[in-house]
């Protein structure tokens, strides 16, 4: 298995860097190469972080692959694929301004948190308005190059986004919100590939949302303490020390709604071969977050960490397969 970036406090003797994040990797690349002014911005969306990209991006690459067994890959795809890494690392960068503008009081209070660029005071809340426009605008472009379809779940998602920050402030369940957000490209992806939204789309969206409540609660283990203090809900405030027993049911329900998705995908189109290569992928992902699980102390928040960052190898895993499937068709 993969092992995450070093973490901040795994790394003493190296070079501190003004204005860094405190979880943010040491030696990313803001901190090494981005021009100084630009670097706050770039803390701001997360590009120090790149964790919330990949788990973005990958529900749509699920999608485009799957997709692609039903009705075989095109030349668009590629477009498609490489489109959906871009707009994921805007929107991404789009949602984490807008998250930290309305956070940013909260984010004072908490120890991970009060380096941000807003709490720290590098960016003011004017700045992080525009740059989060700028950064809209453009995914706006790319979105525009998609069906009529696509673009209609595109603007629809914004609303997900609009709400997420202040679910913690009304439930015990913000994963839920984030995961109706950070899958949507599940929907979006196989509707600008198809033109349609099928029943194994909705099955893998709700699966990745299960993926989230997974790796979310795990992620929110970190600031369990502050949370409680401050009053901020989560889903691992909620279960406590039933949080592991939480995480193996969300773990079953990825794979059983995930293959779930495969069996819709593959109905149908006498493809033995192929299906079996998708749902293997399928339990390749499954072996990852076993060993996540074993390795797991969420009594330790550098373990949550880095079994938080680990789901970026557990979510591209499926992704070679279920391609491969596709190509067998």
């Amino acid at each position: 298995m993969s092992q995450a970036p070093e973490l901040p406090e795994a790394a003493p003797d190296a070079k501190v860097v003004a204005g860094q994040v405190a979880d943010a990797p040491k030696a990313n690349w803001v901190d090494l190469y981005a021009p100084a002014p630009a670097r706050p911005y770039l803390r701001l969306s997360r590009a120090d972080r790149p964790i919330g990209t990949w788990l973005l991006l990958i529900p749509c690459l699920w999608a485009i692959a799957l997709a692609g067994g039903a009705g075989g890959f095109r030349a668009w795809d590629l477009w498609l694929a490489l489109s959906c890494g871009v707009g994921a690392f805007l929107m991404r960068g789009a949602g984490c301004t807008w998250n930290d503008i309305t956070d940013r009081d909260i984010d004072a209070q908490v120890a991970r948190t009060r380096s941000r660029p807003l709490p720290s005071g590098q960016v003011t809340v004017r700045g992080a308005l525009v740059w989060m426009a700028v950064q809209a605008l453009i995914a706006a472009c790319i979105l525009f190059s998609y069906n009529w379809l696509a673009v209609g779940l595109g603007v629809a998602s914004l609303a997900l986004v609009a709400i997420y920050p202040f679910a913690k402030r009304f439930t015990w369940w913000p994963q839920v919100f984030l995961g109706l957000a950070f899958n949507w490209g599940a929907l979006l992806a196989w509707a600008a590939h198809a033109g349609e939204v099928p029943p194994a789309a909705v099955a893998l969206y709700l699966g990745g949302i299960a993926w989230t409540l997974y790796y979310d609660t795990i992620y929110a283990h970190q600031d369990i303490e502050d949370d409680a203090l401050i009053g901020v809900k989560s889903t691992a405030r909620l279960f406590g020390a039933q949080t592991r027993a939480w995480l193996w049911g969300f773990f079953a329900l990825t794979l059983v709604l995930f293959a779930l998705a495969v069996v819709l995908a593959h109905a149908g189109a006498g493809r033995p071969l192929a299906f079996v290569v998708a749902l293997a992928g399928v339990w390749a992902m499954g072996l990852h977050m076993g060993w996540q699980m074993r390795q797991l102390d969420l009594d330790d928040p550098a373990s949550c960490r880095t079994t938080f960052w680990s789901n970026r190898d557990a979510g591209l895993i499926p992704v070679p397969f279920l391609a491969v499937a596709a190509w067998l068709g």
